[in-house]
């Protein structure tokens, strides 16, 4: 399991002030995901963060054309990447719709119920189902699709939203999201 993934669903989009990260640029700038990726890790929320999107690292040839080497996998038809079970979402090629799937790990208390919460981002149409994950002795592992509209059939750039995954008790599991509405390819 990925320290770092942990790490990054349990960050914020804030300091220890409270104010926006800043980018580290000339002029200064918000930051935004692209700059702080999940954004500033809290390590005592980190060792407890009650999901975890894991990934068996053989997926990986799947989306990333096995051009490190042949396997049995290489010989699949090749997803696009932005369905890697990663704790982040970023859509390059929004011109309709597009459907996302991420799948969660409960690793905090065996009966726990999570509820999402969505920033969408500004121009898209965000939905999740499920919007209520139930965990349990037998159900440790559930999956979601996120699904993004454009709203408006603009050329754009790159906007920011968000996925949060809270449970009620401290847990706020949040992902970074990153689309680009376009109009042609």
């Amino acid at each position: 399991m990925s320290w770092e993934r942990i790490g990054m669903t349990t960050a914020t989009n804030v300091n220890s002030y409270g104010m926006s990260i800043q980018a580290e640029s000339l002029p200064l700038k918000i930051a935004d995901p692209f700059d702080f990726g999940g954004g500033q890790i809290d390590p005592n929320k980190a060792s407890d963060p009650g999901l975890v999107y894991d990934i068996d690292p053989q997926e990986y040839y799947k989306f990333f054309k096995c051009s490190k080497g042949q396997f049995s996998i290489c010989d699949q038809e090749l997803e696009p990447v932005y369905n890697l079970n990663l704790p982040a979402i970023s859509v390059p090629d929004l011109i309709d719709a597009k459907t996302v799937g991420r799948t969660v790990i409960n690793i905090g208390k065996a009966d726990a119920v999570y509820k999402v919460s969505i920033e969408s981002p500004p121009g898209v149409k965000m939905t999740v189902a499920l919007s209520t994950l139930v965990f349990d002795a037998g159900a440790k592992v559930q999956s979601f699709k996120v699904t993004f509209m454009a709203v408006h059939k603009l050329q754009g750039n790159y906007v920011f939203g968000s996925l949060t995954w809270s449970d009620g008790e401290g847990h706020a599991v949040r992902i970074p999201i990153a689309v680009r509405v376009v109009i042609r390819e």
